[in-house]
């Protein structure tokens, strides 16, 4: 189940009519920092257990 271009066009809208026109770039500024920290997380926590692994191969 897909969503059609007539279904994100009111999805906008409705975000727009929400939280207002102004308000959005902050919002998407703040989702893209929260994303980029999670994946900083992520990566170290992946560093972490090769390294983990690795030490136990030797």
């Amino acid at each position: 189940m897909s969503l059609g271009p007539w279904e994100i066009v009111l999805i906008i809208l409705a975000i727009i009519l929400i939280f207002g026109g102004k308000k959005i770039p902050e919002l998407a500024r703040g989702l893209g920092k929260g994303l980029n920290e999670f994946k900083k997380a992520k990566k170290e926590i992946a560093d972490e257990v090769n390294t983990v692994t690795d030490d136990m191969k030797e």
